[in-house]
């Protein structure tokens, strides 16, 4: 079957599940589950084996070794990976929400209730378990959706969305609803399917999510980098500004919510760098920092340059800078950032205050690690991607991102001539408890 035919399988699948109820979705979700739990050891042999070209492939310089990381389903992944699909079916169904209600006139009501997007295209990074999560994402929002991972989990991903695809075919789903693209031919084709497709979510490179976005017609929700920032403000409590510090940089540095850039406030630089230092050198950091924060630790740091300030790392470098004030820091995160996730550590409520409401980005966050931008830590059950765009979703995108809305008007014999033409009466627009639902 060709990618057309695909696509338009999906728009199909997609109508089907539209109709579907909750109780139908989530035992698709429950029957994935219980299918990567049987067939784990096949699933974990092709991780192993993506794992082994990785390695050929870092040997060669043609990928970062912090991705491998990624890459491994290994140890307690495989467990959170399906505990991830439980949690997502045990959420409160998206669909069918009575968003608002209004009674235009007697007897003639008005209801805005949540449906799927329809098709989602999702292309995602080197995370075998992406898949998965994308995957029980949008089945539980109703959504078909074709998946494309990157080449270093191929094995990988081919193996879970016959695992998937079978499984729900098995529970009573519509088969065509996922579909796994395998060539980047077809992510190119994919970007001609405007008919079939609603929504593109890519996750990857600078360069490759604008690709995505400049190529074409279907709308494009995602991120082109996770530049993201801790401030550490004069009024910061010390002890707090390391751990998160450290935290936000160390945790996991190959992921977009991880920090590429500390500033510190100049009245406090002197006492954190001189215990921030030894503590990201410790865990292995390489520190590139401006001329004053050089000056205050000798022998630290390597220069900074322009194009530090501007870099997703995705690896154990972090760019230093010291600022002079709350102002100047935030300048530099809207000026420099990509208004994904930023953070500041300080004890001054009026100072976090104005970072919360000046900072323009998706995630803006006060004494905590910018790792906390996360859909399941922000209790969404799972994410798709993380959206720094204003329309529609923003942040970490999970259920409520991947629904859309209709109007539903339900009258009785009523026309636009009762409240327009030659005897006009006035619409009441009064809001409504009640809620819209289908007939049984």
């Amino acid at each position: 079957m060709d990618l057309r035919d695909s696509a338009r399988q999906a728009r199909q699948a997609a109508r089907q599940l539209a109709l579907s109820t909750g109780a139908q979705r989530d035992a698709g979700l429950e029957a994935i589950a219980l299918a990567l739990e049987a067939r784990r050891e096949e699933i974990l042999a092709a991780n192993r084996q993506d794992l082994e070209n990785a390695a050929a492939l870092v040997a060669r310089g043609e990928l970062a070794q912090p991705l491998v990381k990624r890459l491994d389903l290994g140890g307690k992944k495989f467990a959170a990976m399906v505990e991830m699909v439980r949690s997502v079916r045990g959420r409160a169904d998206p669909l069918g929400r009575t968003l608002t209600a209004t009674e235009l006139d007697t007897g003639l009501r008005l209801f805005r209730v949540s449906v799927p997007i329809g098709v989602i295209g999702v292309i995602f990074e080197s995370r075998p378990d992406a898949l998965v999560q994308i995957a029980a994402l949008c089945l539980k929002a109703g959504n078909a959706v074709l998946l494309k991972g990157g080449r270093e989990a191929a094995r990988t991903n081919q193996v879970l969305y016959e695992v998937i695809a079978t499984a729900t075919a098995r529970a009573g789903l519509p088969p065509g609803w996922i579909w796994l693209l395998e060539t980047r031919e077809e992510v190119k084709g994919l970007l001609a399917l405007d008919e079939y497709l609603d929504l593109i979510i890519p996750r990857g490179s600078n360069e490759f999510v604008r690709y995505i976005m400049e190529n074409t017609r279907i709308p494009v929700t995602g991120h082109a980098d996770g530049i993201c920032h801790v401030y550490v403000d004069q009024a910061a409590d010390l002890d707090k500004a390391l751990r998160i510090s450290v935290d936000a940089k160390t945790q996991y540095v190959a992921v977009c919510n991880a920090a590429e850039t500390l500033l510190v406030h100049r009245d406090i630089a002197a006492a954190f760098l001189a215990r921030a230092v030894p503590a990201l050198r410790e865990k292995k950091v390489e520190l590139r920092g401006d001329a004053l924060a050089a000056g205050l630790v000798p022998g630290a740091f390597a220069p900074a340059t322009e194009e530090d300030w501007r870099t997703e790392y995705l690896d154990y470098i972090l760019a230093v800078r010291v600022v002079d004030s709350l102002e100047q820091a935030v300048e530099h995160i809207n000026h420099y950032g990509s208004h994904h996730t930023d953070a500041i550590v300080t004890e001054d409520p009026a100072s976090a205050s104005r970072f919360l409401q000046a900072v323009d980005s998706a995630s803006v966050i006060h004494n905590a690690s910018t790792r906390f931008a996360d859909g399941f830590r922000y209790g969404l059950g799972a994410e798709v991607g993380i959206s720094t765009g204003r329309l529609h979703s923003r942040g970490p995108v999970g259920l409520e991102g991947l629904t859309s809305y209709k109007y539903i008007l339900e009258g009785d014999g009523h026309t636009v001539d009762d409240f327009e033409g030659a005897h006009p009466r006035p619409y009441a627009h009064h809001p409504l408890t009640s809620t819209w639902r289908p007939a049984e």
